[in-house]
């Protein structure tokens, strides 16, 4: 038998501000017309001045503790995937957890900007197959309107805030690729793309920052490193892409999703699309996409799932998910 960690629950949020590509038509010498041609996004969504990633993270993981049937005190651990935390320190995930009511688990934070989510969901299948937890609430969420140069016209339209959770529970299973549950991950980078994408401040230089890209050179990594990272994770568990039900992708840009796409042969009719109401909301990209394609029907039990994410560092990665 195969301990495997299984989907029990997903849930999201998204702040009460929609932004509609017109608004920054007052402020930049851009359009509706030339934000959707480039970038495939109609509206994001932007935290209110009093509202931090906690507490939409707080809100995502509570509607997947609902899904699920379970209560606070019911999760063992909790990983939250952030690049804007609340504060330097503590882990934006321990406030999480004190919001929902854990006192017997432990939390914490991953950093892996877009990627974060899968990067937290290789750790949180880590700690279930070792038997370390048996269930973890896994989480990414993103206030990176604090972090926009309103200014740079190629960047601050592309950006919103927003939250997703997922739940994970230990299940014993046959040990091949019909089991539920996470299959496989593949995890990737490599410093030597630091300044393509990057914010130019942080605690240790004593200043504040804001989110620099290259878009181009980003671009070109992402479809090529995307489409590796999904056919490596497929292959270690003797799988490809026909055998996919959806792909679900971080969602930054609708020409990433489509190039990458066709480079791993999957037709778009199988992948899901969320970027045109959030745009690229970095970690809670894939898990708000996760809970959209659930809750409207899309992604089914027994579906085989694949999401992979690419950003700053850079860092990439995949994970394979029956569901």
């Amino acid at each position: 038998m195969t301990r495997r960690a299984v989907v029990k629950g997903v849930g999201h949020y998204l702040p009460e501000r929609v932004v509609p590509n017109a608004e920054f038509e007052k402020t930049l010498d851009t359009s509706d017309e030339w934000i959707k041609a480039r970038s495939g996004i109609e509206r994001r969504h932007f935290a209110a001045p009093n509202q931090t990633t906690s507490d939409l993270a707080t809100h995502a993981a509570k509607a997947a503790l609902e899904m699920a049937g379970m209560q606070g005190d019911d999760i063992d651990a909790i990983v939250l995937a952030t690049s804007t935390a609340d504060l330097t320190f503590p882990s934006a995930a321990t406030m999480v957890q004190h919001a929902i009511g854990n006192t017997k688990g432990y939390a914490f934070d991953v950093q892996a900007v877009c990627a974060g989510f899968v990067y937290a969901l290789s750790n949180a299948n880590a700690l279930i197959v070792s038997g370390q937890a048996d269930r973890v609430l896994v989480i990414g969420a993103e206030t990176f309107s604090r972090i926009m140069d309103w200014t740079d016209r190629a960047t601050c339209v592309l950006f919103g805030d927003g939250a997703g959770a997922l739940i994970l529970e230990a299940e014993e299973s046959a040990g091949t690729s019909d089991d539920r549950g996470i299959l496989s991950t593949d995890l990737n980078s490599d410093g030597r793309y630091k300044d393509l994408l990057y914010v130019d401040g942080g605690v240790s230089t004593n200043s504040t920052g804001v989110l620099r890209m290259e878009g181009k050179e980003v671009f070109r990594h992402a479809v090529e490193k995307l489409a590796q990272t999904a056919h490596t994770a497929l292959d270690k568990v003797g799988l490809g892409p026909d055998d996919v039900t959806w792909v679900v992708p971080h969602q930054a840009n609708i020409r990433i999703i489509q190039s990458t796409a066709r480079k791993l042969g999957v037709g778009m009719d199988r992948v899901v699309v969320t970027v045109q109401d959030h745009g690229n909301t970095s970690a809670a990209s894939i898990p708000l996409a996760l809970s959209v394609g659930v809750n409207s029907g899309q992604i089914k039990q027994g579906d085989l799932v694949v999401t992979e994410a690419i950003g700053g560092g850079l860092a990439w990665g995949a994970v394979v998910i029956r569901w």
